[in-house]
């Protein structure tokens, strides 16, 4: 969430002394602003060379623009904690689940989906996701016209993709991306209390959803296992956070993925070579996560200092937020050479795009099979992909992604 948050900040001393540099940090990097939802990446670019570690007003917290910084943080949960209990806050019950705890309390919890995602055949999943969006280009290209990448292809591909993992049926496209929209603008609350209420009835209609699959009768799947694996003897506790990460799984995977899918396209419609490329599986391999990197989902996430410590030169305060910008981190030079050039072969690929440590992202794997499947898909269209007009970006500042993105199939 880079939301505004209710934070202690910098002691006046600090303020003083950084004065001119975090007041022109904050008014630099508004992550709503119409040129940074655009690019945000020269903006970044220029903070993590003058002030890797700035204090920025909006968010009421330190900003970490630099890979290691971001890395040390998401690694360290006993300094820095994702749990808002460990520093006296306090977490509604709906939202403990494997992306609130920390551990050891997250660690049976997310061994349990872990496992039972490893059980999964991804590879069939992945053979049906590229089949869905095969036929979907097939009827897309018959028709000649103008689509939007994000109705068409991004909501029907993730919510297939997340609720065929899970072996539920996948609610209504349209339907449910609505839900997501709202849970996802919600994430910036504090910017726009307006969006706070509309957030809380979407996820309590995607909890009724959850509620449901876990009532009905078993089908193979993640979901099923967990069940299983979970047993009947398992305490109201464990059973809470096993149906919350259901729900944060299916709404985070769901929400990463489509964003995903539109910055991918976005990527190759500018690119058209790149997607000739991947049409080799070995660049195809390394060239998804290069995509992630290069324009990822998620713009960042917060934690909270336990005891003070001290980042990048700069001294935080216990109860202090902290916020590791992916989005500055995946465009490190240090982490990344050439980092902002698209390289399909790149390896190693350390980039932040799913989160890191214990906190990251559970559906990785899937979200990866996911791109795959819709850029073989897109490799192997007879017809050419080309834009058709410029795409609108969500005003979000926790995801980066396409609220529409026009194009075509040209034969």
């Amino acid at each position: 969430m880079l939301g505004r948050v209710r934070a202690a900040g910098p002691p006046w001393s600090v303020r003083f002394w950084k004065g001119c540099a975090m007041s022109s940090a904050t008014d630099l990097y508004d992550p709503l602003d119409a040129q940074v939802l655009r690019d945000p990446y020269p903006v970044l670019a220029e903070l993590r060379r003058t002030t890797p570690v700035f204090w920025h007003e909006g968010m009421g917290s330190w900003a970490l623009t630099r890979h290691a910084d971001c890395v040390r943080v998401l690694r360290d949960h006993a300094l820095f904690a994702r749990d808002p209990r460990r520093t006296g806050g306090s977490v509604a019950e709906p939202s403990l689940s494997v992306q609130t705890l920390d551990p050891p309390q997250q660690s049976r919890v997310r061994s349990l989906f872990m496992t039972a995602l490893r059980a999964q055949d991804l590879g069939a999943v992945e053979e049906r996701a590229r089949r869905l969006v095969a036929g979907r280009l097939g009827v897309l290209a018959a028709g000649g016209r103008e689509f939007d990448v994000v109705a068409d292809l991004a909501v029907p591909l993730s919510v297939a993709v997340v609720a065929d993992l899970l072996g539920v049926e996948p609610p209504p496209y349209a339907e449910f991306a609505e839900v997501s929209d709202a849970i996802m603008r919600s994430m910036d609350g504090e910017l726009d209390p307006s969006l706070v209420e509309p957030g809380r009835i979407a996820r309590q209609k995607l909890s009724d959803l959850v509620d449901g699959w876990f009532a009905a009768s078993s089908r193979p799947g993640l979901l099923d296992h967990v069940r299983q694996a979970a047993g009947p003897d398992a305490d109201s506790l464990a059973r809470l956070y096993v149906r919350n990460t259901a729900r944060v799984m299916f709404q985070g995977g769901y929400s990463t993925m489509a964003a995903a899918v539109g910055n991918t396209v976005a990527v190759l419609l500018d690119r058209p070579d790149a997607l000739e490329q991947m049409r080799d599986p070995a660049r195809l391999a390394t060239g998804v996560d290069e995509l992630v990197r290069f324009d990822g989902p998620v713009q960042g996430t917060t934690r909270v200092a336990v005891r003070a410590c001290r980042i990048g030169g700069v001294d935080v305060a216990a109860g202090q937020k902290v916020v590791a910008l992916f989005a500055a981190a995946n465009r490190d030079p240090d982490a990344f050479p050439g980092a902002d050039r698209l390289v399909l072969e790149r390896t190693p690929n350390a980039h932040l795009g799913f989160g890191w440590g214990p906190h990251a992202c559970i559906g990785t794997t899937v979200a990866q099979a996911g791109l795959r499947a819709l850029v073989t898909a897109l490799a192997s269209c007879p017809a050419q992909l080309v834009a058709a007009g410029e795409g609108v970006r969500r005003r979000t500042a926790t995801m980066r992604a396409y609220q529409t993105l026009p194009a075509r199939l040209h034969r």
